[in-house]
């Protein structure tokens, strides 16, 4: 038993012992194998240190590379910029520079041109007052002023009215003589066009007559004229003659005369009008063949009596309540004329113009009507010529006339409209029909149509509904501008009419004065670059080309669009013809060019039938 004891413990022993050597031997191994694990670690991290050390160093002299280079390409980019601003600042100065040399010039320019103005106004000044001492000379020469006409036609005499030229203020002289005679102007002259409307004989622009101003007398073809020698005019020739002339009136409608305008009638096509400003004329045109009146000059009513004087009132007038006072004296003035053309015509069309010519023309120019004319009105001289001196321009016939008074003062339109539409109510009401065609002047944009018009068809229509009465009237224009002419299909969407005013178009198309280009178309015509007077027969390359371009306009905006001619040329035979082939409505002229117009409308109708 005890052996197997012994033998046990023995056992026991070993295997404690055997464990104790095996864990020693596990731990040596254990430790051996964390130890050289710490010892790769410690290796690891060695290397990754360094290896971060090195990276480190990497980034930082990248980094330090970088901001260098950022460095460098900033001061590059500064130093341009830099270079950039100097060289705006110079340019900057130089511009400061220039400017300053500019102003400098401007100034000197302005002083200059100040002086210049100065001396021209001085100038104008003196030229008016040589012009106006010339003119009353002749005046005294001829032994006729427009009163002095009036004075010897009063006493049974004959008169030719001789001036150096006419306005609007001799229309009382014109009106009582047989003749007009002007140094000055042309076909297309005041004298001229306002002679021809009243059947006067006229020779406008005879620049061969010399003025003896110490012997008061003129010489004309080495004849010398005194006051109360007897003259003759030939208006057809512009043929003067030292005696007195035998004439005999024209009977339109005798003998083989009216047996010719009856076949002239037969075949024409073309409508005749004529121009008229009083019922005289109208009546005139109306025995001649006319078919209505194409233009009535409103203005040619203004100068009677007390019209004129109303008339200035409404000019001077710095408000608009005084304004539409003195146009309220004119009224029952325009409303009589009115009726009496409505009457006149016996029912046929009457186009009436609207106010055209700059407000100056109805004030005095001597310095003893100023006077007059200043206590009739009551205003002061000095107001007086204020109001002279505020409507000078330097070129009136392009300034502040036609629609433009009517776009500055509309109450000029209300008051025409007015006695328009009230005299073809009252002659309506008698029983005569009246047609009025209301025609706006110098129109070149149709905001200015599209204004007037709107303030007359207001009036218009207003004046119809409180008579509860019936009345068809046309607003329509005068085509006078070039730019009207361009512009045609834009005017047409507010006209109902064209009328063609060919005198002012062809001043404005060739830049001629109509009264002054007599002192050197003579040399155009021996020089052979024009063969004609362009005032005389209508321009059809140059004129007529716009008139064309209008006239196909204004058929494409309104088809239905009346249209005609109504400045000189409607009298002359070859621009009848040109209206004929645009295929306009109608030709308007001077009562006495009438049977000429119905004559060649005729022949242009067989010659090309539409």
């Amino acid at each position: 038993m005890l052996p197997y004891m012994i033998g046990g413990v023995v056992a026991v022993l070993a295997f404690v012992l055997g464990g104790l050597f095996g864990y020693q031997r596990r731990r040596a191994t254990a430790e051996r194998e964390i130890g050289s694990a710490e010892e790769e670690a410690k290796r690891i991290v060695n290397e990754a240190y360094k290896s971060a050390e090195s990276k480190k160093r990497e980034a930082l002299v990248e980094a330090k590379e970088e901001i260098l280079k950022a460095r460098n390409e900033y001061e590059r980019e500064e130093k341009e910029r830099r270079a950039d601003l100097q060289k705006q600042e110079r340019r900057l100065q130089q511009k400061e520079e220039n400017l300053d040399r500019k102003t400098e010039n401007m100034e000197r320019k302005e002083e200059h041109l100040s002086n210049r103005l100065a001396k021209l106004e001085a100038t104008q000044a003196e030229a008016e007052e040589i012009k106006q001492s010339q003119m009353e000379v002749l005046e005294r020469i001829s032994g006729f002023t427009a009163e002095e006409a009036k004075e010897w036609h009063e006493r049974g005499e004959k008169v030719i009215l001789v001036r150096l030229e006419t306005s609007p203020e001799d229309i009382e002289g014109m009106q009582v003589s047989q003749g007009i005679l002007t140094v000055r102007g042309g076909m297309t002259s005041h004298a001229a066009v306002v002679a021809r409307g009243m059947g006067t004989c006229c020779v406008s622009g005879c620049g061969d007559i010399v003025v003896d101003y110490e012997n008061k007398k003129f010489t004309l073809a080495g004849k010398e004229y005194h006051e109360g020698d007897w003259i003759s005019l030939d208006g057809s020739t512009g043929n003067i003659y030292g005696e007195a002339v035998a004439t005999v009136p024209a009977d339109p409608g005798s003998g083989y005369f009216g047996r010719l305008m009856g076949w002239a009638d037969k075949y024409r096509q073309l409508m005749v009008y004529t121009n008229a400003d009083t019922p005289r004329d109208a009546a005139q045109g109306r025995a001649f063949g006319a078919q209505g009146i194409g233009l009535c000059r409103t203005e040619h009513m203004f100068f009677e009596g007390e019209r004129i004087k109303a008339m200035r009132e409404m000019i001077v007038a710095d408000n608009t309540e005084d304004r539409k006072k003195a146009l309220a004296k004119i009224m029952p003035y325009q409303q009589g004329d009115f009726e009496g053309l409505y009457e006149a015509m016996e029912g046929c069309p009457v186009v009436i113009r609207f106010l055209d010519p700059p407000l100056h023309e109805f004030l005095p120019t001597k310095e003893e009507d100023i006077k007059e004319i200043a206590g009739e009105i009551g205003v002061t001289v000095e107001r007086l010529h204020e109001v002279i001196a505020s409507l000078h321009e330097f070129n009136p016939m392009m300034g502040h006339r036609g629609c433009r008074l009517a776009v500055s003062y509309p109450e000029i339109a209300v008051m025409q409209t007015t006695a328009v539409i009230e005299a073809a109510l009252n002659v309506a009401a008698e029983g005569i029909s009246a047609e009025p065609e209301i025609m706006i002047p110098l129109v070149c944009d149709v905001q200015e149509l599209k204004r007037v018009k709107k303030t007359v068809t207001e009036t218009a229509d207003r004046i119809i509904a409180e008579r509860n009465a019936k009345l068809t009237y046309k607003v329509g224009t005068m085509i006078e501008i070039p730019r009207a002419a361009l512009t045609a299909d834009a005017i047409a969407a507010e006209a109902e009419f064209f009328s063609f005013g060919t005198n002012d178009l062809t001043q404005m198309t060739y830049g001629f004065s109509r009264d002054d280009a007599g002192k050197f178309l003579k040399d155009y015509y021996e020089t052979g670059i024009f063969e004609s007077d362009p005032f005389a027969k209508l321009d059809q390359t140059g004129v007529g080309q716009l008139v064309r371009i209008a006239a196909e306009k204004g058929r494409a905006a309104r088809p239905s669009i009346k249209m005609g001619i109504c400045g000189e040329h409607g009298g002359d035979p070859s621009t009848i013809e040109f209206c004929h082939k645009t295929g306009l409505t109608y030709v308007s002229c001077s009562p006495f060019r009438v049977p000429i117009a119905r004559l060649a409308a005729a022949q242009a109708a067989i010659k090309y039938p539409r």
